[in-house]
């Protein structure tokens, strides 16, 4: 469950060996309304991908 993957390794998506960088952060009243997470790691394969992927939590706010 990584959300940053170094340029140094040849292949990064064999290697598999990346870093927990990326958070989401919320207030404790939003604890109960958390949903799910994604981690967009397709990102990293990108043509000319970022190091870090993008990371969305999705809360039920009504």
């Amino acid at each position: 469950l990584y959300t940053w993957w170094s340029y140094r390794a040849q292949d990064w998506e064999a290697s598999d060996r990346g870093r927990r960088l990326d958070h989401v952060w919320s207030s404790p009243n939003l604890v109960p309304s958390f949903a799910c997470y994604e981690i967009l790691r397709p990102a990293r394969g990108w043509e000319r991908p970022s190091d870090h992927v993008p990371v969305i939590a999705r809360f039920d706010l009504e």
